[in-house]
């Protein structure tokens, strides 16, 4: 299809036909089982982030739709057509294509269906198939929290079956299963008779798991666990923040260990909230594809930047004002998590602990079957959308190439043999953090440690666990650049 950036200035974010055809073909319908397929095509076609890179996403690769027509008939399933037009999965990870808009909508809003139980799973010490878990918190008010299960419980199978690199999917992802508990014993992990039912529910996870001062040495140091940027939590989060400013907190502790990512929006108000003297400063910016990047350079530049900033609506945000922040990560660490970190490191010292996080410096944004690819009126005859991979992210010096992780300033992997408790002073990495505050920078002691290396977490075993994505409201007030 052949495209000008004329007809591009008129059609995006309005109408979005994005393709120029004979008036003949103004009236070519297309046909209602290829419905899905050509919001696939278009959707990708002026979004996708490697648009360029992908043949058959070509601006000039159709004349007419009913060529289209005829390049999208033999996929019958969507999904096919999809990963067809995506690039090399080693490079795009990403992108992912759902037949139900409302479970994607539930989960951005911290509503995912779960027995409230996040773990890791490690390989077992000295094998590279055998698997076990360990268990990293508890999700209030879920059947796990009424299961007496706690932090570093560890299990080896579940429903009896021994876990490997090659089943734990599939033995996870039941609604209900039985955990079957192991301990730890001199290198081994060794079943101990025990065994917890649980079932999945529809949760929800609010964020802000855990909010504390600690006084050590005559200093008030704030923790805070955060484990999502969920952006309808921003107020609960910003009120964290003032019970940490009204206790005179000099020094922040932030634990990102286990948090995967969410909204971009929620990034740049946290980074605000460590911070406040950079208001209106450069936090993050966007590079999109060529032509809309171009787009927005020369109709507006400010769509491509996210400012810090004091407010969330009309509340003040409670800001700390600090030059220094210290942030707790693992493998588990992502997306608007690792925004956070990069954003911020032009302007504070940003001391990372623990272990090198996942790596995903590129945002999404959800895509419906509609005219305008937002909500409003959207197609009634099916239920599918995107969340395919539109932007990547730099700080304010230019630097977003952490596609490989974020290596942290101290390597400090988590000790399944001994997590320790959350927020107490002697758990391994906050005990570190507190060191290197109070200048009595002594590791905790790694005894009882499982020689184990990190495979995966809960969060990257559920679909948009680890995402960084942008609000679809953003590309409705796009319109008006038109």
């Amino acid at each position: 299809m052949k495209y000008t950036f004329k007809l591009l200035l008129l059609t995006v974010f309005g109408a979005l036909t994005f393709y120029s055809c004979d008036d003949n073909d103004d009236s070519l319908a297309v046909p209602r089982n290829l419905e899905v397929q050509n919001f696939i095509w278009k959707g990708l076609n002026l979004y996708y982030l490697w648009q360029e890179d992908s043949p058959d996403l070509a601006d000039d690769r159709f004349a007419t739709q009913e060529q289209l027509n005829a390049f999208l008939t033999p996929y019958t399933d969507p999904l096919t057509l999809f990963n067809h037009l995506r690039v090399d999965p080693a490079i795009d990870r990403f992108s992912v294509l759902v037949d139900d808009y409302v479970y994607l909508e539930n989960l951005f809003q911290g509503v995912a269906k779960s027995n409230g139980m996040e773990f890791t799973l490690r390989l077992k010490p000295g094998s590279e198939t055998e698997v076990f878990g360990a268990v990293n918190y508890i999700i209030p008010n879920s059947d796990a929290a009424n299961k007496n299960l706690t932090r570093g419980m560890l299990f080896y199978a579940i429903d009896n079956q021994p876990l490997t690199i090659n089943n734990y999917r599939d033995l996870i992802a039941s609604n209900t299963y039985t955990l079957n508990l192991a301990n730890y014993d001199d290198g081994a992990i060794t079943p101990n008779g025990q065994s917890v039912e649980l079932t999945k529910t529809e949760l929800t996870e609010n964020p802000i798991f855990l909010t504390k001062v600690i006084e050590t040495n005559n200093q008030k140091v704030g923790y805070l666990m955060y484990n999502g940027f969920t952006a309808n939590y921003d107020l609960e989060l910003n009120d964290a923040f003032g019970t940490l400013k009204a206790a005179g907190v000099t020094d922040l502790v932030l634990d990102l260990r286990y948090n995967g990512g969410g909204s971009v929006l929620t990034a740049t108000r946290l980074a605000s909230m460590i911070t406040g003297q950079f208001n209106e400063q450069l936090f993050a910016k966007q590079q999109w594809n060529s032509k809309i990047q171009a787009y927005f350079e020369e109709n507006n530049p400010s769509q491509l930047v996210n400012n810090f900033t004091n407010k969330i609506g009309n509340t003040e945000i409670n800001s700390l004002n600090l030059s220094k922040v210290y942030i707790l990560t693992t493998g588990g660490t992502a997306s608007a998590s690792e925004l956070v970190i990069n954003g911020l490191k032009p302007y504070i010292q940003v001391i990372q602990i623990g272990t090198k996080t996942i790596g995903k410096n590129v945002g999404s944004v959800t895509l419906y079957d509609s005219p305008t690819f937002n909500k409003q009126n959207v197609n009634p005859r099916h239920k599918y959308a995107m969340q395919p991979i539109v932007i990547k992210t730099i700080n304010k010096d230019g630097f977003g190439d952490y596609q490989n992780g974020i290596v942290p300033d101290i390597n400090l992997p988590e000790n399944a043999g001994n997590l320790g408790v959350l927020g107490n002073e002697n758990e391994p990495l906050l005990n570190t953090a507190l060191g290197l505050i109070t200048g009595d920078a002594k590791f905790a002691p790694q005894t009882n440690r499982v020689g184990s290396k990190e495979f995966k977490n809960s969060k990257s075993l559920i679909r948009f666990g680890n995402e960084m994505y942008i609000d679809n409201s953003n590309l409705q007030g796009l319109k008006k650049l038109n």
